[in-house]
């Protein structure tokens, strides 16, 4: 995530999308709805349910700023307890004791010492109020320090003057001052000069005049310097003025007779020993905070390590200071509670916007860095008020907020993406409606939505965006839909679908210029793999999700489009296509798009094309399994298809490795549905007899099943002069073919999850066989045929009972069972055995 400033100084997001990603994306193949696919064998492999490599702890950073804090808060404790020992026993037994009989100059020092003190304590004891106010807007560490003093010198002198200068010191200064952090990046100095220019009903807590006229003195982010260096100062007074008795050792005389004055002497010294060893405990204490702070640097150690960048530190320095503060005012080990993670979650429930966004920004990063995302969050879907906050979040449209809106969205991209997150974002009500507004771009409103009385924000920044967001909308859509239930929601989810099928629409430059942005690509891409995982959803919500998708106008010419236009951009077409394949599971849908002008030529023409290079081998693939969908059970598309005169290279695509399962397809669908009145059209399958035979006997597996469903209609078409005729030239007898078969039947002794219907299809070829040519019964007979036949009666099974899957649910149901089809043929061999018996 990056920000940038345009050359008219406005600032815009820019999310950065890595050059790999779009092809990573589309490379995985396609499952085909002709054979079942279980949980266990998706093609996919973004079941949800995966465990991911177990990665080592990973030590967290900012434990180094907590165990700091635990010692400075032990060195604070133990100067405050010698202090207070010291109070005590000056107001008690010094002064409460002896005060008349004191010296002179003890008396003095003493109280002095106890003011000093009792400043210190009161400065303390407020420092860490300023120093937590401090940082909601200074961006540069050592607050406090030596250094920030010798750095901000000149600054000192120049506020000295505007101290004089009552009128210049409540406008200019404070401004110049808050732009005098800009020590982070571009990008933070954009931010805060674009909520500096916004006025606002509140204050700024690190701008408030105090006092009027004083600007310098008492703007708040300046009262922590003072009250420091007060400490600072105060403790080497008290170092001093200790010493110096403690040195001279001089309480005035005592004489035998003064016996109210015997034990002064032991009195004074204990107590300058005490606010001796009070105050070295402080300079001590002081010392280590600037050795770790300035000379080692452990606020940018730890910032570093947590992968904050520059903007980071005011995250880092408040953060110390929130822990370092539970340990003074409360137990030393209260501070060691707390860790990165739950202090932004904490910032990001707040209602002040710059505590939002230093919240934001921290889970932000450590959900998007691989080192620390897994415990992030791991955290984050465990904490229910949290994750509804960022879902809430989605909503905010106010230009000011947009920083956190994005981080808002990355993370829930990132929830999304483990299977029990992504339940509990859909679970909070409104989640799913949350999330599409990030889908809204910056169009005006349409009349008719004026007229209805519909009230839509229209962004008046030009920076604002709107491709980011719609990108990250999509994705966490996209995540979501990996689950069958949140598949439901998305499409109950009022006005959402057509809003999914817009960003579907690619106009011609988009797709043939090669110079067009990635995101609004991007944008395309996304919302096809959404629509795509919606239309391929399985039960009662996917045929729902597939009649309301196919409902939208807009839907099929859009993917039309990109099969026309979309050469240069095949990951498009492939999941075009691959829409279509699953909305033609209704048939209804089905015969719509066989009616939207082109989308078969354009299919044929894809699923024919010579000479195409390596990315467009899967479109060819996923374009044949359409066709062969779009063909299925649909006399008209059938009739459709053949109009286009495609038999022809059909039968010469069955001959092509690439192409020859879905050419058999195909060609099958069509001897199937397409009717009495087309036989002259399909005259030409017959020249596919010789292909089909070679196939049956020699290949295996898919390319068999199919070759040997198509021969069972092919071979319909030819007389039994043709058919003969077609053996001969083959060197092929009729023999081989029933031996193939009934081999096919012994090695798939149970259905196999990826040929289906192979023994079917075995089945109805001997059977024609039987039913064209008495002489083969007998040679069925003699191979075993009956006895395999009697065991695929035992081992029958549902799964051959479908002509297509969705998932494991399937569609479409065989006009007969495989049972009847076993009987027909135990009954072909028994009767014209009998009858042959009966003739001798």
């Amino acid at each position: 995530m990056k920000f940038k400033n345009s050359a008219e100084g406005q600032r815009s997001i820019r999310l950065d999308i890595p050059s790999l990603q779009m092809k990573n994306e589309a490379t995985i193949s396609p499952a085909t709805i002709f054979e079942p696919q279980t949980s266990a064998g998706r093609r996919d492999g973004s079941s949800g349910n995966s465990v991911p490599p177990k990665l080592p702890a990973v030590p967290a950073p900012e434990k180094k700023l907590t165990l700091f804090a635990l010692r400075l808060a032990v060195l604070e404790k133990a100067a405050t307890g010698l202090g207070t020992l010291g109070f005590i026993w000056a107001t008690v037994v010094l002064l409460g004791g002896f005060a008349i009989a004191l010296d002179y100059t003890d008396f003095w020092f003493i109280t002095i010492i106890l003011l000093i003190e009792g400043a210190r304590i009161f400065s303390r004891s407020h420092e860490l109020v300023w120093q937590h106010q401090s940082t909601w807007s200074i961006a540069d560490a050592g607050i406090s320090s030596f250094r920030k003093l010798r750095l901000s010198s000149r600054a000192l002198v120049e506020s000295v003057k505007d101290m004089l200068s009552p009128v210049s010191s409540g406008t200019s200064k404070p401004t110049q001052h808050s732009r005098d952090i800009s020590e982070t990046t571009e990008a933070t100095n954009a931010r805060v000069q674009k909520l500096q220019r916004r006025p606002t009903r509140i204050w700024t807590s690190s701008e408030v005049p105090i006092v009027s006229y004083a600007g310098w003195v008492f703007i708040s982010e300046n009262v922590s310097k003072i009250l420091y260096w007060l400490q600072l100062l105060s403790a080497i007074a008290c170092v001093v003025l200790s010493l110096v008795k403690l040195i001279e050792h001089n309480y005035g005389p005592v004489s035998k007779e003064e016996t109210d004055k015997r034990n002064r002497k032991a009195s004074l010294t204990i107590f300058y020993a005490s606010a001796l060893a009070e105050a070295l405990v402080v300079l001590t204490e002081k010392l280590y905070w600037e050795w770790k702070i300035v000379i080692c640097k452990l606020l940018e150690e730890v910032n570093e390590d947590c992968d904050l960048g520059a903007s980071g530190m005011i995250s880092t320095r408040r953060f110390f200071y929130d822990s370092y503060s539970r340990c003074i005012n409360g137990s030393i080990f209260d501070g060691l509670g707390m860790d990165m993670v739950t202090f932004a979650m904490d910032l990001l429930s707040s209602n002040w916007l710059d505590e939002q966004l230093i919240g934001a920004r921290i889970l932000h990063q450590f959900s998007m860095k691989e080192r620390f995302s897994n415990d992030t969050l791991q955290k984050i879907g465990t904490t229910l008020p949290v994750i509804e906050r960022l879902v809430e979040i989605l909503n905010w449209k106010d230009p000011r907020e947009e920083e956190i809106r994005l981080a808002a969205a990355e993370i829930v991209s990132k929830l999304a993406g483990k299977k029990q997150n992504s339940l509990r974002v859909t679970g909070i009500p409104g989640a799913v409606e949350s999330i599409s507004s990030l889908l809204q771009t910056n169009r005006s409103p349409s009349s008719a939505a004026d007229e209805i009385g519909e009230k839509k924000i229209i962004f008046d920044q030009e920076d604002y965006g709107y491709w980011t967001f719609n990108n990250l909308g999509l994705l966490i859509l996209k995540k979501l839909a990996r689950d069958h239930d949140n598949c439901g929601k998305i499409g109950n989810t009022r006005g959402l679908l057509p809003k999914i099928i817009d960003f579907t629409h690619a106009d011609e430059r988009m797709l043939r210029d090669s110079s067009v942005t990635t995101s609004q690509v991007l944008n395309v891409k996304r919302s096809l793999q959404l629509t795509k995982r919606l239309a391929s959803t399985t039960g009662t919500t996917g045929k729902i999700l597939q009649r309301e998708i196919s409902e939208i106008v807009f839907t099929i010419s859009n993917i039309r489009d990109i099969l026309r236009c979309g050469e240069k951009r095949p990951e498009l077409q492939k999941l075009g296509i691959e829409i279509l394949t699953s909305l033609a599971q209704e048939v209804d849908v089905s015969e719509r798009i066989g009616e939207t002008g082109g989308v078969l030529n354009e299919l044929l023409k894809i699923f024919f094309q010579g000479g195409v290079v390596e990315d467009q081998r899967d479109v060819r693939m996923v374009a044949g399994e359409a066709l062969a969908m779009l063909a299925f059970e649909s006399t008209s598309n059938c009739h459709r298809i053949l109009k286009l005169n495609v038999v022809e290279r059909l039968v010469q695509a069955l001959e092509v490795p690439l192409l020859h399962v879905s050419a058999g397809r195909i060609l099958r669908n069509l001897c199937t549905y397409s009717g009495s009145e087309s036989s002259n059209q399909l005259k030409g399958v017959t020249a596919a007899a010789p292909i089909v035979l070679k196939a049956i006997v020699s290949e295996t597996d898919k390319l068999q099943e199919v070759m040997v469903g198509l021969a069972t209609h092919a071979f319909r078409f030819m007389t039994a002069e043709e058919l003969a005729a077609i053996f001969k030239r083959a060197e092929f007898r009729e023999a081989k073919l029933a031996r193939t078969l009934v081999e096919i039947l012994r090695s798939h002794r149970n259905p196999h999850i990826k040929v289906p219907r192979m023994r079917r299809f075995a089945i109805e070829l001997a059977i024609w066989m039987m039913r064209e040519k008495s002489t083969n019964v007998q040679i069925f007979r003699d191979l075993g045929m009956e006895e395999e036949l009697e065991g695929v009666l035992d081992t029958t099974s549902e799964l051959e009972s479908f002509n297509i899957f969705s998932g494991t649910i399937g569609l479409s149901r065989h006009s007969s069972s495989i049972h009847s089809l076993v009987e027909t043929a135990i009954m072909l061999l028994k009767n014209r055995f009998d009858q042959t018996i009966g003739t001798d």
